[in-house]
């Protein structure tokens, strides 16, 4: 803290905690605008944290003598150190534990630590997340954009699953239609047909009617990245079946990210338009420039950002009658 010792000095000072001020009906007077606090006891005895100071530091000290790379971290969240003043002790032995175990490949429920469970750990996951990398060597936090916390700091994550229906009864599994599978393991099954539809809605998926050597794959949004894995399906016919609006032509133009030769399935300007009175609104479009898009589609997808039709106008693949569906796809009427 700064020191004044003249006299000069200790005026100077003084002058600077006070300001002129002009007043319309109180006139020209001096007011005070700040305080002199001569030391670092006396501001927290005036702010009423003389025991928080003193419960900071204690922690403080603690925690540094255990973890010492966490210092500048303690330095700066001071607060944060004090809110979390009870949860200490076992905040401590999760970062010894991951120290002890790094990479440790099993399910938070799999964690021994005493007095420590899974609500615990997710309850104090953000802090974690800012002090587990200061404490773990860097080969063992991994720093991928969108990384959950199970797999930034090694542990194993609940697996994918995926749904799936084959639309050809000879090819059941065991007298099964519909089923569902981890994504690693369904990467491996390699099933024998020729077509893959993936559709975002559930009921398109059970409504889609025999077929073929095709399978239908129930889509997942945003997250159709995890079918990636599924390499054989760049092998097979396969069609992504989503919503006409700027949303739905965003995950198709993800998804051919993954694989390029993906065709699009009743996404587009007939379609749309047939089904006029079947539009809705969309209730926040999607600006995402996009670049795997097939020239129609493209025209399709800048018509509904523009939009040519209406302001934020879209059709739900659910929307679309089952007689075009059927039509489409080749299949005679019921």
């Amino acid at each position: 803290m700064t020191t004044w010792t003249t006299p000069t000095q200790i005026l100077e000072r003084l002058e600077r905690l006070w300001a002129r001020g002009d007043h319309r009906q109180l006139g020209r007077n001096r007011i005070p605008v700040a305080a002199w606090i001569s030391s670092e006891e006396d501001a927290l005895r005036a702010l009423g944290r003389t025991r928080d100071a003193g419960r900071y530091r204690r922690l403080a000290e603690e925690i540094r003598r255990r973890f010492p790379g966490v210092d500048e971290w303690i330095s700066r969240r001071a607060l944060q150190v004090l809110d979390l003043a009870d949860q200490w002790p076992r905040l401590l032995e999760v970062l010894q534990w991951f120290l002890d175990h790094p990479s440790p490949g099993v399910y938070r429920r799999q964690l021994e630590i005493e007095g420590v469970d899974t609500k615990f750990i997710e309850n104090h996951r953000r802090v974690l997340t800012e002090l587990l990398p200061l404490v773990l060597p860097p080969e063992h936090v991994r720093d991928d954009a969108g990384t959950s916390f199970d797999r930034r700091f090694g542990l194993l994550e609940k697996p994918a699953m995926v749904r799936f229906r084959f639309l050809d009864e000879s090819q059941y599994l065991h007298g099964l239609s519909d089923l569902a599978a981890r994504v690693d393991e369904l990467a491996r099954l390699d099933p024998p047909v020729d077509e893959v539809i993936v559709t975002e809605n559930e009921v398109n998926a059970l409504a889609l009617p025999p077929r073929a050597r095709t399978l239908v794959i129930f889509g997942q949004g945003y997250a159709n990245e995890r079918l990636s894995e599924l390499r054989w399906l760049g092998s097979r016919r396969l069609r992504y079946w989503g919503d006409i609006d700027t949303h739905g032509f965003t995950m198709l133009d993800r998804f051919r990210g993954h694989f390029p030769d993906a065709e699009s399935l009743l996404m587009d300007r007939e379609t749309f338009l047939s089904h006029r009175a079947m539009w809705v609104i969309e209730s926040a479009p999607s600006a995402e420039g996009l670049t795997k898009l097939t020239a129609p589609e493209a025209a399709l997808f800048d018509e509904l950002h523009r939009g040519v039709h209406g302001d934020r106008i879209r059709l739900e693949q659910e929307r679309i009658g089952f007689a075009w569906v059927r039509q489409r796809l080749g299949l005679a009427k019921d």
